[in-house]
């Protein structure tokens, strides 16, 4: 594809990409403060124990095909029935195992609801299967549109059956209730809009093609998956559910904010990559694009979440939810570095380098895993200043392997990241002691977060970054027929 063109299809997948993204958080947002308010923090936390055992399965489902139907140059009917037969496999078994392992799963949490819960809510394994299928072909197409009519119109519906369910009385029923709904709603939309149907076509050869590529992306994510989950697991099983019902709370609004921004920026970039593997300077202009906006737009995110935790916390969940502040403001430092993460590791796999990427994943989960083995003794505030840790050193280990594949240092690294933190932390310290003002909660939320904006995008502007000015010079130059570099 021609650099000029590159850039517009980036650009329009890129907005579109966003303002899904944003459509879907908003909607989500919203929702789960309806729920955080009507439910009670012990339903949250059986909830995400839940989702550990669903998530870990859905890795399985995947195996890393849909990664590799992405990163493929040339893709066929015959690989995309092949997969989507393969993954639909793998979904029925899995689910059996989660079917009868369900009660012994609920007796050693001492939570009975849990089997009940896994029975139903491991459907969504059938419908992940679907649509990993249907997310490649919008990848690889870069039609983002579609994917925001699809996802809008599912958030919208399953918002609206978890709310009800939860005004009606259903406690934790009332998230298996919106979960559920919303994967059914997804694929059913996007059966619509996405221009792909399984054919009866199966080819075991090709099946071993993508598999070569997809099962270190298995092994990785099934490690990431595992990790991550990790201290839910142990917090679900020494601490009461309501405990990890603020754990997981905290840990929710910043991965939601910067997984939407992260996400939409990194899911049109893979594309990107994949389709100039061959040319390696071309490659690192774009992984540097995209860690300079990132992290132009995910450092004082953190920042300012951070910052404003408390009365922010208070005023949309009630005091009922005050214990998760703590646990917001060290995950905003946890999800800050994503950016870092996943521009370099997204890079690694477009070139076909997922040998690395699954060498590099072993690596951090053994330094993880000991200092999470370390904080368990300490508490469960410890085990979540470890993550800060482990990320710190995760970012280092990712980028590393890039200064040989795409000459990427680790100074020009940092010379490109500097800058945002640098006011993110300015501006950070200036909107925490706005609290010590005595103004009321509102007057101090409101005040907090117009002294943010103006303090980080006027610091910006007097400085003449150049994450600001590329993206107001994008903005104006993105009219149809106009060119530009990537």
């Amino acid at each position: 594809m021609p650099e000029d063109n590159l850039k517009t299809s980036v650009l329009t997948s890129l907005f579109w990409k966003l303002l899904e993204r944003g459509g879907v958080t908003g909607v989500q947002f919203i929702v789960q403060i309806i729920l955080a308010r009507l439910l009670l923090p012990e339903d949250f936390g059986v909830i995400a124990l839940i989702i550990v055992f669903i998530s870990i399965s859905q890795t399985f489902v995947q195996s890393g095909l849909g990664t590799a139907l992405i990163q493929k140059k040339e893709v066929t009917d015959e690989d995309y029935s092949s997969v989507f037969y393969l993954t639909l496999g793998v979904a029925i078994v899995f689910y059996c195992i989660l079917f009868l392992a369900s009660p012994f799963i609920a007796a050693f949490y001492n939570q009975p609801l849990i089997s009940p819960v896994l029975r139903v809510l491991g459907l969504t394994l059938f419908f992940g299967a679907i649509n990993s299928i249907q997310n490649a072909v919008i990848a690889r197409n870069f039609q983002f549109r579609k994917l925001f009519i699809s996802s809008l119109g599912a958030v919208l519906l399953s918002g609206g059956v978890g709310v009800a369910m939860a005004h009606a009385g259903y406690g934790v029923w009332a998230l298996v209730g919106q979960q559920l709904t919303s994967i059914i709603a997804l694929c059913t939309i996007m059966w619509f809009t996405v221009q792909w149907r399984p054919k009866l076509l199966f080819s075991l050869t090709r099946v071993k093609e993508l598999f070569s590529f997809g099962w270190k992306l298995l092994v990785s994510g099934l490690i990431d998956v595992t990790y991550n989950n990790i201290s839910s697991l142990v917090i679900g099983r020494l601490y009461p559910a309501s405990m990890l019902g603020y754990y997981t709370k905290g840990q929710e609004f910043p991965k939601v904010l910067v997984s939407n921004i992260n996400s939409s920026i990194q899911a049109v970039m893979f594309p990107a990559y994949s389709r100039n593997q061959d040319n390696r300077p071309l490659v690192k202009q774009i992984v540097r694009r995209s860690l300079v906006t990132s992290s132009f737009l995910v450092f004082p995110a953190m920042a300012g979440l951070a910052a404003i935790a408390e009365p922010l916390i208070e005023l949309l969940l009630t005091e009922k939810w005050l214990m998760c502040v703590p646990f917001l403001q060290i995950f905003c430092a946890v999800y800050a570095l994503w950016p870092i993460h996943t521009a370099n590791l997204q890079a690694i796999n477009a070139l076909g380098r997922s040998d690395v990427f699954l060498k590099l994943e072993i690596v951090k989960k053994v330094i993880g895993l000991s200092v999470l083995a370390v904080t368990i003794p300490i508490g469960i505030y410890a085990m979540a200043l470890g993550m800060v840790v482990t990320g710190v050193i995760g970012t280092l280990i990712n980028a590393y392997p890039n200064k040989k594949l795409l000459d990427y240092s680790f100074t020009e690294l940092w010379k490109d990241l500097m800058p945002a933190l640098t006011l993110s932390l300015v501006m950070c310290g200036i909107v925490y002691s706005i609290q010590f003002l005595g103004l009321s909660i509102w007057a101090t939320l409101i005040l907090q977060i117009m002294v943010g904006v103006g303090v980080y995008v006027g610091l910006a502007w007097l400085l003449k970054l150049e994450s600001l000015t590329y993206m107001m010079n994008t903005v104006k130059e993105y009219v149809p027929g106009r060119k530009g570099s990537c």
